[in-house]
């Protein structure tokens, strides 16, 4: 039973996401489909790379994903499918596609499949889908379009360092408004190695734990979260309202030897 899965920014108010589920199943009537999710803010590749970014390694080799974020075909950014790491990318290549994967792909195809409509507002149902379904019934790449070199790279901002600070930025807030910072674990430990740090936000230093639970209820800590970036939290609470931490905001490590400026 092939495994398809859906990122998109269509909400769960409308038709969109049974739509593209109806149209999967027609085809493929014990397809597995797996949202992803579907409340990816609107049009925003950066909070889709994110998400789907945290996601698709969990699933097995084979599995074939869906994005339906931005995904309106262009000159500059024609539907492509991509292959990688044995599983498979559809969408426009906007840059996010760049931004989740961890290697080279393996295989970029630009999709020459006609669509299933002559309407051109909806390409995740009209021709994301077919693609997906001919990739699920054993279609090879090539049978789907032109191969591509590269695809349009894009990638995430990276946190510097000048020797003594890491500067970094907020890049992500989830549900639980817990705030993830694009400083890695091991990009402070490349920084500092075994020496101490601070984790500063205007100016204000944020207590350093393994685990929510080490701190009282209502208090904020930082930690390093199971994806590896750095995340402000407050154990049983809203950290990024309860702090005033919006999107793209400075986030700063410190040497622990070293006042605070």
């Amino acid at each position: 039973m092939p495994i398809i899965t859906l990122l998109s920014d269509w909400g769960l108010t409308d038709h969109y996401v049974a739509s593209v589920k109806g149209s999967i199943l027609s085809r493929i009537p014990d397809a597995v489909i797996v949202d992803i999710s579907h409340n990816i803010r609107l049009f925003d590749i950066k909070h889709a790379s994110f998400v789907m970014r945290n996601a698709w390694h969990s699933f097995p080799e084979g599995t074939i994903h869906i994005i339906g974020v931005d995904s309106i075909e262009s000159d500059k950014h024609p539907h492509v499918v991509v292959k990688s790491e044995g599983q498979y990318f559809i969408g426009a290549d906007t840059g996010l596609i760049s931004i989740i994967l961890d290697k080279k792909p393996e295989k970029i195809i630009c999709i020459t499949v006609n669509q299933d409509s002559g309407y051109f507002t909806f390409p995740a149902r009209d021709r994301f889908v077919k693609v997906a379904c001919m990739l699920a019934r054993g279609s090879a790449m090539e049978d789907l379009g032109e191969e591509l070199d590269s695809l349009n790279p894009k990638s995430l901002l990276e946190p510097s360092f000048d020797g003594k600070t890491i500067f970094g930025k907020v890049m992500h807030i989830d549900h639980y408004e817990n705030v993830f910072v694009n400083i890695t674990e091991r990009f402070a430990r490349e920084c500092y190695g075994n020496a101490e740090y601070h984790i500063v936000f205007k100016k204000e230093i944020i207590e350093r734990v393994r685990a929510y639970a080490d701190v009282r209820e209502g208090f904020t800590c930082a930690l390093f979260a199971s994806n590896g970036f750095l995340q402000i939290a407050v154990n049983r609470g809203r950290a990024a309202s309860l702090l005033g931490i919006a999107m793209d905001n400075e986030v700063n490590l410190h040497p622990a030897n070293l006042p605070v400026e």
